[in-house]
């Protein structure tokens, strides 16, 4: 590989708990790109900045609507400053809400999307999965099962 030639930017984004659990999965691939992780801020999450270069969202249950709209609607705005910032080539993400945002803002301008639909998901889609799905350049399902949900899925077993 040349040398001076730019190694890709990727941005790993998910929400936290499984979603986050399943992206740092993928930590074999993070120095292989240049790359930042986007989550949303907890305790937890606050953590993982010793190691990995990370930017958070606001945590936005969506069991308060009222709350979670305003809470959404910065989160979008946040992900297009984000993304401008970071002008990544590439967003691999795991779902879910948090991410979707982001995987819209990065086609806008023309960038690829990776989508990992969830583990936990062997018979039904989730909403992120639906959302992203029609937009995303590769569509990784965990379940061979969720090939019938998603046909132009690829099966790419289990990350964990």
């Amino acid at each position: 590989m040349d040398r001076n030639k730019k190694r890709k930017k990727v941005m790993f984004i998910s929400s936290i708990g499984g979603h986050f659990t399943q992206l740092m999965q993928l930590e074999p691939l993070f120095n292989k790109y240049e790359y930042i992780i986007v989550t949303e801020k907890s305790s937890i999450t606050e953590k993982f900045k010793e190691k990995h270069p990370m930017a958070f969202l606001v945590y936005g249950a969506r069991n308060y609507p009222f709350k979670y709209l305003f809470k959404f609607s910065f989160n979008i705005m946040k992900s297009l400053y984000l993304f401008i910032r970071e002008r990544p080539d590439v967003i691999v993400t795991t779902g879910v809400h948090t991410s979707v945002p982001m995987c819209y803002i990065a086609k806008l301008f023309g960038k690829k999307v990776i989508f990992i639909e969830s583990f936990a998901k062997s018979t039904s889609p989730t909403l992120s999965g639906k959302l992203v799905y029609p937009i995303a350049d590769l569509f990784i399902v965990q379940w061979e099962t969720m090939k019938e949900i998603y046909p132009k899925a690829v099966y790419g077993g289990s990350i964990y």
